[in-house]
């Protein structure tokens, strides 16, 4: 068995901080990460740090640049709408892997999921439930690659997930909702094909809507 050494667990504890922070929207995309001051904040040097640096870049979070220092990852206008296309594509597919596995307990969570989200009292709350619905319901797929890749695009896109959100009317917030609890059901009936349709489309709303706010991708 290999030994997790002080460094090892210094590296996944400051990853796991700096992973909740980004995904909360504390540090914004394009926002230079300070490795002296990260390791001052977890009272740790700075090999851990960069370690930690590592695992977020492999997981879409993070971009390092040789010699220079690591920033929040950024996306483009352009950049985004094309991360959506390949989502809009891949994401019915692993869902329908998926489908087939997903038992009974699951199942009732995510329609408790979608109740959840549709009460959520913020748009922080709903985040976190909207993230916990979606990979709860890729989570009875077994692939070799396509769920990490799922994972990485989801982490690459949660700064703009959050700004569509944040911009969301009444009658978004609905479709929105509704989509939710159509994907329940089409799981509940183990129909992949109309559950990958509802998917496809409530993707692609997103980055429709995306596309109207071209100030959103400019760095602040």
């Amino acid at each position: 068995m290999p030994t997790i050494t002080r460094d090892g667990i210094a590296s996944a504890r400051i990853a796991d901080s700096l992973r909740e922070a980004i995904l909360r929207g504390e540090i914004a995309p394009g926002e230079r990460i300070r490795q002296e001051q990260v390791a001052a904040d977890h009272d740790a040097s700075r090999l851990p740090v960069r370690e930690a640096l590592r695992t977020l870049e492999s997981e879409g979070l993070v971009t390092l640049v040789a010699n220079t220092g690591a920033w929040v990852s950024h996306l483009s206008l352009s950049e985004c709408d094309e991360l959506y296309q390949i989502r809009e594509r891949i994401e019915p597919l692993l869902l329908g892997y998926s489908i087939p596995n997903l038992d009974e307990t699951t199942i009732a969570r995510l329609d408790s999921l979608a109740d959840e989200m549709q009460n959520a009292a913020d748009v922080a709350r709903f985040l976190h439930l909207d993230r916990e619905f979606h990979l709860l319901s890729y989570s009875g797929a077994s692939t070799l690659l396509l769920g990490d890749t799922v994972s990485r695009l989801w982490n690459l896109t949660q700064h703009y997930r959050r700004a569509y959100s944040m911009r969301l009317d009444r009658d978004g917030n609905r479709i929105l909702h509704d989509e939710h609890h159509m994907l329940v059901r089409a799981i509940e009936l183990r129909d992949a094909d109309d559950a990958g349709r509802v998917l496809l489309g409530h993707i692609r709303r997103t980055r429709l809507e995306l596309a109207r706010h071209p100030d959103l991708f400019e760095l602040r």
